[in-house]
């Protein structure tokens, strides 16, 4: 377990900029203690400062995990957000959708948003911005970055793509069927 280099903090700050925008300094200092981005095997983990220095005890080859996974970096040294990282993300997200509770299934079988399947979405939102989308109760199912613009939505099919799909909640079963 180790801190990001300066190349690293940027991809992430870059990618966590487009769901939280300038939220991202809320995940670090917390009222409830400082927070931390620590990589482990091209993992990045968020924790905090008191059970990341504990953790120092415990050797490199014996540490599976330590926080909640935030994302990965590839072998290209892009970075990419999982899913566990919905629920620091979610709070502070500028942009949301939510969606019909037909299309909540859809959803979090990997598909994309349709229009038909939109039942709201944050005022002025921008093309190709990364958006949290939550069903009706306000429960954050994945993210996703959007198709179109707020305002060009509303002149759209309903069968057109509005939120491509990036993640879900969906993605433990998914995975776990691969795994077996």
């Amino acid at each position: 377990m180790r801190p990001l280099t300066d190349d690293e903090i940027k991809s992430l700050f870059e990618k966590l900029d487009k769901y939280i925008g300038n939220n991202i300094r809320l995940l670090v200092d917390r009222p409830d203690g400082s927070f931390c981005f620590r990589l482990h095997k091209d993992r990045v983990y968020y924790v905090s400062e008191d059970v990341m220095r504990r953790s120092t005890s415990i050797s490199r080859e014996n540490l599976v995990s330590l926080g909640t996974r935030i994302g990965k970096f590839s072998k290209k040294g892009n970075f990419k957000l999982h899913i566990t990282a919905l629920t620091h993300i979610a709070p502070y997200a500028k942009y949301k959708v939510w969606l019909k509770p037909s299309m909540e299934q859809s959803f979090l079988y990997g598909n994309h948003v349709l229009k038909g399947g939109l039942a709201r979405m944050t005022e002025a939102t921008p093309k190709y911005q990364g958006v949290v989308i939550c069903n009706m109760n306000d429960v954050p199912l994945g993210f996703g970055a959007t198709a179109f613009s707020t305002e060009e939505c509303r002149a759209l099919d309903p069968t057109r793509i509005v939120v491509f799909h990036q993640a879900d909640l969906g993605e433990y079963l998914r995975d776990e069927q691969l795994m077996m």
